[in-house]
């Protein structure tokens, strides 16, 4: 079981509604404004962190907005006081010197909380049309090897020379380094053997996308006993959550979003033919169908208000430490997780702390 406490966080609405784009009760918006005052509204409610991820373009229709994440890190950044604020990146779309400076500014405006999500590209066009290029799977993920060590390395305040296959870094050195802690931790996002690897080399913390229970569970097993030469690695968990006083509410509020989610099939298949067959994620969402990217129900906090609080003790138990949720609509959602999901998970975990406490004084 996890020992550390559990940690809740959102997505960011970078590219609007994370379930179905046509739902009344949720107009399409990706704009700064509504995701500035989102994460304003989640650091108000107790959560932990969120989590911005990256496109150029709109990876599902590219005429519809596409919040950018890295300027709107640092304006959040320098907004809030004590949420997580991680940031997606795409080795290819940035130098790693330049990123390595650009992490440890938004470091420095959020005071030792922020963060980059390490993620190797699965959306082709974002690449290509750029004329940078869409290298195969396992390439991509040697770049992103290289690339993450000399990001890791400048964030760490070393003076960097470093020749490889793809980069020639010559005596480099950044300042002023994280004022807060060593470096900005590095999440890894993809769940294929190279990012496995790279994972356990170079990561902190490892975002698995949604799915049962079992499923992560073995992830976890495999990643977490494989030799690392720091600190043990961690865990977050990507979902969708559909939480109502009954499990009948629930699954009625399920199948609303599921029947508006098949509105975006045009939109569904543009997005498989410009992802690459191999990306695991992809691969994975194709096994049922379900609400929300990334995962989304697959996890399984579909339910009761007590059965989700319990399917997440169940995930925590199995190593997960953050939760990065997702809800539609979004604001609402957000709010009654955090005034009946949380406290039903904070309660049980402090009874079973208090537990545990109990049995070893009596040993």
């Amino acid at each position: 079981m996890s020992t550390r406490p559990l940690r809740f966080g959102i997505w960011a609405l970078v590219h609007g509604s994370r379930a179905a784009y046509q739902d009344p009760e949720e107009p399409y918006d990706a704009s700064w404004e509504r995701n500035r005052d989102l994460v304003l509204a989640a650091e108000a409610l107790g959560y932990d962190s969120t989590l911005i991820a990256q496109h150029t373009i709109n990876p599902h229709q590219e005429d519809l907005d596409q919040l950018e994440a890295w300027s709107a890190a640092a304006a959040v950044a320098a907004l809030t006081s004590r949420i997580e604020i991680i940031a997606a990146i795409k080795p290819y779309l940035y130098h790693p010197v330049v990123l390595a400076k650009l992490a440890l500014g938004i470091e420095n405006i959020s005071r030792g909380r922020f963060a980059i999500n390490l993620v190797n590209a699965w959306n082709r066009p974002e690449l290509d049309k750029a004329g940078i290029g869409f290298a195969e799977h396992d390439a991509r993920y040697a770049y992103g090897r290289e690339w993450i060590t000399i990001v890791s390395r400048l964030m760490q305040g070393e003076r960097l020379t470093y020749k490889g296959e793809h980069f020639d870094v010559r005596d480099y050195l950044l300042r002023p380094t994280s004022l807060h802690r060593p470096r900005p931790l590095v999440y890894v996002g993809g769940e294929s053997e190279p990012a496995r690897a790279l994972v356990a080399d170079h990561g902190d913390v490892w975002f698995i996308n949604g799915q049962p229970l079992e499923d992560v569970a073995g992830l976890i097993a495999d990643v977490a006993a494989r030799p690392r030469s720091s600190a043990p690695l961690r865990f977050g968990l990507s979902a969708f959550v559909i939480a109502r006083r009954t499990q009948a509410e629930a699954q009625a509020a399920y199948e609303r979003l599921l029947e508006l989610s098949r509105k975006d099939a045009s939109m569904k298949a543009i997005q498989r033919q410009n992802t690459d067959p191999k990306v695991v994620m992809m691969q994975t969402m194709q096994k049922s169908e379900r609400v929300g990217s990334n995962g989304g129900t697959a996890a399984g906090l579909v339910g009761s208000y007590d059965d989700v609080a319990a399917r997440i003790r169940a995930f925590h138990a199995a190593g997960i430490e953050l939760f990065m949720l997702q809800f539609q609509p979004f604001e609402a959602e957000m709010e009654r997780f955090a005034k009946e999901i949380i406290p039903r998970v904070r309660a049980a975990s402090s009874v079973a702390n208090d537990t545990r406490a109990l049995l070893a004084g009596s040993q």
